[in-house]
């Protein structure tokens, strides 16, 4: 399978899901928009992936590719191709769906449990356990968009990630993250370690080392997940 992915900034990476690809045989192309690297047509690939950045969806002035971004996610949600959101990459999903973003009442930063929704449909509800500990790097938030499930919430953010008509995937949290991105967020972004209710500083991020592969775990079900919803079309 041909997967596009749109990079925002360039110490947010791919993360696990490029062993993920490696080992299944998919073929990845990105776009850099913070290099102005351009969007490739639709015809060029079968599943989108739109990963994070500290900036905001709605900083058009600072990043005036954010408007045609938004433009090629809609479109490609209306081809009914899978399409995965991470962090900005969710939020960006769900401004073109409709949905309001706006600044959470904390920023959540570090390792915190989310749990599950009831009404989480199959085949999710087998893949997706009850009340991991991810790894969260967020400020903003969403409401779910029309027509979506949600499906997890924390104690400090309500809406943690939707499903939007069986093949789009937001997720606020990072089930992608590996060392090497950790350490790279720490390093770019230290500036938002600081003490809050709902953000670890670098020593306890750091220190939690357990996590990594079952979170890269749940990220390859997903994954695996939007790949068979295209098989099935």
């Amino acid at each position: 399978m041909n997967i596009h992915w749109l990079q925002h900034v360039e110490f947010e990476g791919l993360g696990s899901i490029q062993d993920w690809g490696v080992s299944r045989g998919h073929r990845f192309s990105c776009s850099r928009l913070f290099s102005g690297e351009p969007l490739p047509k639709q015809d060029s690939f079968e599943m989108l992936i739109v990963m994070g950045g500290p900036m905001g969806i709605y900083d058009h002035r600072d990043y005036p590719w954010l408007v045609e971004e938004k433009d090629f996610i809609g479109q490609t949600i209306h081809q009914n191709k899978p399409v995965l959101g991470i962090c900005l990459g969710a939020q960006l999903i769900g401004d073109v769906l409709g949905a309001r973003v706006f600044a959470n009442s904390d920023k959540e930063i570090g390792w915190f449990p989310v749990v599950r929704e009831q009404n989480c449909p199959e085949p999710l509800d087998s893949l997706l356990p009850e009340n991991p500990t991810v790894f969260h790097w967020h400020g903003d938030t969403f409401d779910l968009p029309a027509e979506s499930t949600h499906l997890y919430s924390s104690t400090a953010c309500a809406n943690q990630a939707f499903l939007y008509r069986d093949r789009v995937v937001g997720l606020q949290f990072h089930l992608e993250t590996t060392p090497e991105s950790r350490n790279q967020l720490i390093a770019n972004c230290k500036s938002e370690l600081v003490k809050a209710p709902w953000v670890q500083l670098e020593e306890a991020i750091l220190a939690m080392e357990d996590h990594f592969k079952a979170i890269n775990r749940v990220m390859n079900d997903i994954l695996d997940y939007l790949v068979d919803c295209t098989e099935e079309s």
